[in-house]
């Protein structure tokens, strides 16, 4: 809140305190009403007010740009390790020859992923290795209930956890990974 460059100083705070304002909701209602007035302060008109912008090419992907790029080398298995997660190449004319080769792993911020060799997208399935049990999915069991107690113990106990670098993504068990050709 304090990054409009350098120019709130504490500003929008010491409006809040003014005001009594203590609620989120309170505090958005205020917002729209401080930004006006912040604007019609602050803001200056262009040098030149000709709009410069223009539309990207269709070569020029703001899309590659945008993610996290990491090398990955493909198994014999025509499989790759990403955050804990292997991801299985299908099998086709182009991963036939990918064993021992580099591939690129997309991470993009909207969850979605993509595995690319020389620009090419490559169609995959994923096997999660930090699954956990759901015992809500699972009918009850006279025999069964104990061993998933003891189950859900054990993988709170391992502690292991995805990568902080990343982008978040929800959902593993619901197939978010799935790539279809």
């Amino acid at each position: 809140m304090e990054r409009a460059n350098r120019t709130l100083q504490d500003r929008l705070v010491k409006e809040l305190r003014l005001r009594n304002i203590s609620t989120t909701e309170d505090a958005n209602t205020f917002a729209e009403a401080f930004t006006a007035d912040y604007n019609s302060r602050f803001e200056k008109p262009a040098k030149n007010p000709k709009d410069m912008h223009r539309p990207l090419a269709p070569h020029e992907a703001l899309d590659g740009a945008m993610c996290v790029k990491s090398e990955r080398t493909v198994s014999h298995s025509l499989t790759l390790l990403y955050d804990k997660v292997m991801f299985i190449l299908e099998e086709s004319e182009i991963t036939k020859n990918l064993p021992r080769k580099r591939v690129t792993v997309c991470d993009y911020p909207d969850g979605r992923l993509e595995i690319e060799y020389e620009g090419v997208s490559l169609p995959y399935r994923t096997f999660d290795k930090i699954r956990e049990i759901n015992r809500a999915a699972i009918v009850e069991n006279k025999r069964l209930g104990p061993v998933l107690e003891m189950i859900a113990e054990q993988q709170k106990q391992r502690q292991v956890t995805r990568s902080k670098r990343t982008p978040k993504r929800r959902g593993l068990g619901k197939n978010m990974f799935v790539k279809t050709p």
